[in-house]
Order: structure tokens, then sequence, then C-alpha cells
């Protein structure tokens, strides 16, 4: 008489009930690993907007790094970073982000490349107005300036934060849609370099302070922390219902 097969042996699908309990965890640690992320992102940035309201702690390092960045810069350097910064100004990041969105889209057909996109776009925009009114803080002398110079609030850089949130979502877009790894790693990378490089360039050329780009820099990734929680959810909740 044959020995009944094992059902872990004799059946390489596992069953329905089993996935689900898989899908459950996937839920609960996604949700878990993504909040705790998200809430030391906005930890770290609180920390940041209470030293500069205070003008102490990490804003000490403000006037000595702007000092740093005057005694680096030459023609040629002012030049070439003033026509990268302005890259970040509204209408070229609309642009650029349009165009990417667009390619993503007609590459995979997926109308979460739009709504993700635009949503994140959206936030990121609406904290810079809002932070910058709420703050009111001064940008640097203009005297420490590269022109052209820019009239509105310093705190937070807009061109970081759009930069770190629109660079950072469609590189996300490429680590869950694409199938090659070296396009995951190269979407990262630059998208890493391109929030990097604009943040610093805003203190470099004067037209920031180093606390207006940190602070950026990290309510962009808490921003975009959410999102990718959220979203990443509702991929593994959808997965669920269908094994349902």
């Amino acid at each position: 008489m044959a020995r009944p097969v094992p059902e872990a042996e004799g059946d390489a699908t596992p069953p329905a009930s089993r996935v689900r309990v898989r899908t459950g965890t996937a839920i609960g640690l996604t949700g878990l690993v993504g909040g705790m992320l998200f809430a030391l992102l906005i930890l770290a940035s609180a920390s940041v907007y209470e030293a500069v309201a205070a003008d102490d702690g990490v804003a000490g390092l403000d006037r000595p790094v702007l000092d740093a960045m005057i005694r680096l810069r030459t023609p040629l350097s002012e030049t070439v970073v003033t026509a990268f910064t302005q890259l970040g100004t509204t209408v070229p990041m609309v642009v650029i982000g349009l165009v990417l969105m667009g390619a993503l889209y007609l590459t995979y057909r997926r109308r979460t490349i739009i709504v993700l996109m635009l949503v994140a776009a959206a936030g990121s925009i609406t904290f810079t107005i809002v932070g910058k009114a709420w703050v009111g803080r001064s940008r640097p002398p203009l005297v420490d300036a590269v022109p052209p110079f820019e009239e509105s609030f310093s705190f937070p850089s807009g061109h970081t934060l759009n930069s770190t949130v629109v660079a950072g979502m469609l590189a996300y877009l490429v680590v869950w849609l694409a199938d090659r790894a070296w396009q995951r790693v190269c979407a990262v990378l630059g998208a890493v370099l391109w929030a990097l490089a604009m943040g610093l360039s805003r203190v470099f050329l004067g037209h920031h302070w180093l606390t207006d780009v940190v602070f950026a820099w990290l309510f962009g990734l808490a921003w975009l922390a959410l999102l990718i929680t959220v979203h990443r959810i509702f991929l593994d909740r959808h997965a669920r219902r269908l094994t349902g």
C-alpha cells in the first residue's frame, strides 16, 4: 500500500487559508515597519523645527556651514550650481515629473502611477506653502547669496522638499514595477543623488540655511514613507481578497 503523501509534499500550491494568514501577517508587518519609519522621520523633522524655533541645537550649524560654502564658491561653480538649482523651480519640476510619470504610465499602464504621483506632489507643495507661512523664517542675507535672489520665506526649502518627494516617488514606482534589478538600483541612486544635490545647491548658493534643507529632506521622506506604506497595505489587502 502506498504511503499517503503529506500535503506539503504532494501539493506545491499552499491552501488559501495559509495564503491568507501569510498575507495578513504581511499587512501587519508593513503597517508596523512603515508606521515606525514615518514616526521616526516626523520626530526627527520636528526636532529640527524646534531647533530652528529656539535658535539652538543643530541650528547652530547654519552660519558655519554657509560660511564654508561661501569659501568654496568660484564664478564657474556659481554658474553651474545656479543652472542646476533652477531645475528645482516649479515649472521645470512639473515638466520633469510629468514626463517621467507619463513614461512610466506608457510602459506599465497602471493608473496607480498617476494617482501616487499627483497625491505625493500635491502634499509636498501644500506642506511647503503652509510651512513657509507658519514659520516665517528669513533667508540668509542677500550679501551671502548668489543671484537671482528669492523673496519667499526660507523654512522649509521648497526646492528640496519637492525634489525629494517627486524623485523618491518615481524611484518607488520603478522599484515596484521594474523587472530588472539594475533598473531599480539606478532609480534609487538617481533619486538619492538628485535630492541631495538639490538640497546642497540651496545652501551653496546662500538661498537657504542648512536646517531648511535638512528639515525638507526628513519631512519629504516621512511623506513618502506614509504614502508607500498605505500603497503596500493596499496591495497586500488586494492579494488577500484574491485568495479569499
